[in-house]
């Protein structure tokens, strides 16, 4: 629970209510009025003290007013959440000193935010090619750096599972109430990120539904926690392409990963990178841009040994940039994929018929055996096995 004084708790979740204003005037109104008076206040004084019209006065006290932060604080408790305000101990460092910052973050799990934090964001309906890359990264810098994302279909989902299958820490930004998660299809997935020792967190009251205007307001999240974020596939209007300009904005590093010249998917990193963002192709790219304390923070397992994509490591100390993967043991899911390689390359969907496995699985399967040097991708979308 928030270290806020506890009659000012209340109030501050009152005036978080009316997110429609936007952080940044909310808390100068508070700073104006006192956070008690700015959501009991007439709406004559709200209007001169925030440079607001009656009408828009009026809709505020109107949002603020009809909150009830009282079932709030109940359901927070109920639900095992925390409510860190902008000036407690606990609220990140990195997005506090971003634009337009939350008032109030609701965080189910552990937030340590001291951490250095990567975020890596792209297409909710990304390529075989756009998965792959966006584990890469994802395994690769888990061992230094707690991996951000939205907790979205496809990219994101990929960021957090790496995360997670490489035994790092995983942050998921929602952009709906944390009694709405959105997808549902990801619930597993984000009990696992809290059980892993992760964090969901929202700046949207319990019950806020999925609205498409929340989302460009979660983006600025992800990268304000962020020192760097990676976009890796997208179109060229798309999220990634948002939460890359909230980012340049906060003033944190952009990265694109490049893709075919023919895809749909390529438009957004390719024309990051012609407006200057820097083009990766792995974390040894990236590491030599971020702060000395990113790249010297170790890993979130020093304690405890971490756990492989398939399997233990024979070593629990971060892995220097471009250095090779260790050798994974041989599952049987990877087996059976060779077996149905055979000596000819097969698409996702063939193997993915012949196996049983459903394509996130297949996905995830393959990237593994590419990291074991066992498979290759092949054009066309298509893979073989990698001759010995």
């Amino acid at each position: 629970m928030s270290l806020a004084p506890a009659p000012e708790l209340p109030a501050w979740l009152r005036l978080n209510s009316a997110s429609v204003f936007g952080p940044d005037r909310l808390r100068g109104l508070a700073g104006r009025l006192g956070v008690a008076r700015a959501v009991s206040a007439p709406v004559e004084e709200l209007a001169q003290a925030g440079g607001l019209s009656l009408e828009a006065a009026g809709l505020l006290r109107e949002m603020a007013s009809g909150f009830d932060a009282a079932r709030e604080m109940e359901r927070s408790l109920d639900m095992g959440l925390r409510l860190i305000l902008r000036d407690d101990p606990d609220y990140p460092d990195n997005l506090k000193a971003a634009a337009d910052a939350p008032l109030v973050l609701y965080a189910r799990g552990r937030l340590d935010g001291r951490r250095h934090a990567l975020a890596i964001v792209g297409s909710r309906q990304p390529t075989v090619y756009g998965r792959r890359m966006a584990r890469l990264f994802a395994c690769e810098a888990a061992s230094r750096l707690v991996i951000c994302s939205g907790l979205a279909r496809g990219i994101d989902t990929e960021a957090h599972r790496a995360a997670l299958d490489a035994g790092g820490t995983t942050w998921a930004v929602l952009g709906s109430g944390l009694g709405r998660l959105y997808p549902a299809e990801n619930s597993a997935l984000a009990r696992e990120i809290v059980d892993s020792g992760g964090c969901l967190l929202s700046e949207f009251p319990i019950d806020a539904a999925p609205k498409s205007e929340n989302f460009p307001r979660r983006n600025r999240v992800v990268s304000g926690l962020s020192w760097a974020t990676v976009v890796v596939e997208g179109r060229a209007q798309s999220g990634a392409l948002i939460t890359a300009r909230l980012a340049a904005e906060q003033g944190r590093e952009v990265f694109a990963v490049p893709g075919p010249a023919d895809s749909p998917l390529s438009e957004a990193p390719h024309r990051l990178i012609s407006q200057g963002a820097k083009l990766v192709c792995s974390m040894a790219d990236v590491w030599p841009e971020l702060p000395p304390a990113c790249q010297a923070e170790p890993a979130a397992a020093d304690a405890a040994p971490e756990r492989g994509l398939s399997g233990p490591l024979k070593s629990s100390a971060p892995a220097a940039p471009g250095a090779a993967h260790p050798a994974f043991p041989l599952a049987s899911t990877h087996k059976k994929i060779l077996e149905l390689l055979g000596s000819d390359a097969r698409s996702l969907e063939e193997l993915g018929q012949d196996s049983g496995l459903d394509l996130s699985r297949l996905s995830q399967a393959l990237f593994e055996m590419e990291l074991q040097d066992l498979v290759t991708a092949v054009p066309g979308q298509r893979y073989a096995k990698k001759s010995s």
